[in-house]
């Protein structure tokens, strides 16, 4: 067998239909859209249109509630802050505060403020002091002999 001589299974491909090419290909003039009419026109878009019935976007309920005023914390998990310290970023020894881990490149920016998680094992022995931390990460600190200080959110507006 030779590179020529390799063809496709009869019936895997299809020629491309040129539409509006001449009365002789069969679909010239109207190129197979009908004659007037809204879909016989160019720039028409009638995707969500149901013609008279109510559309189905509209005739499903409504569900959920997103509330307005809701915090967005920057997350952080326990074995990231380890990680840094081991790499020399974070300095265990001072305060571990919001703005040293936006400065060490841990947090990109502290939103409503930060918020410790518990994934990860944390040997370092840590003073922590961030806007809220779970309960097992709380823990986790504590039992590696450091403290967690919460502070209050600061205010959105």
């Amino acid at each position: 067998m030779k590179l020529h001589e390799l063809s496709d299974n009869p019936g895997a491909t299809k020629k491309r239909k040129r539409v509006g090419r001449g009365p002789g290909s069969g679909t010239g003039k109207t190129g197979g859209r009908g004659i007037k009419g809204q879909k016989s026109r160019s720039g028409v878009a009638i995707k969500g249109y149901e013609g008279g019935q109510m559309p189905l976007y509209q005739r499903l309920p409504k569900r959920g509630f997103n509330k307005p005023n809701r915090k967005a914390f920057a997350v952080v998990n326990l074995g990231l802050i380890q990680k840094f310290i081991d790499l020399g970023k974070l300095d265990a020894a001072s305060p571990i505060t919001e703005d040293a881990l936006v400065a060490s490149g841990l947090v990109r920016r502290k939103r409503d403020g930060v918020r410790i998680l518990a994934k990860g094992e944390m040997t370092a022995k840590l003073d922590l002091h961030v806007t809220g931390a779970s309960k097992s990460a709380v823990t986790a600190v504590e039992q590696a002999g450091g403290t967690v200080t919460l502070a209050a959110a600061p205010a959105s507006e």
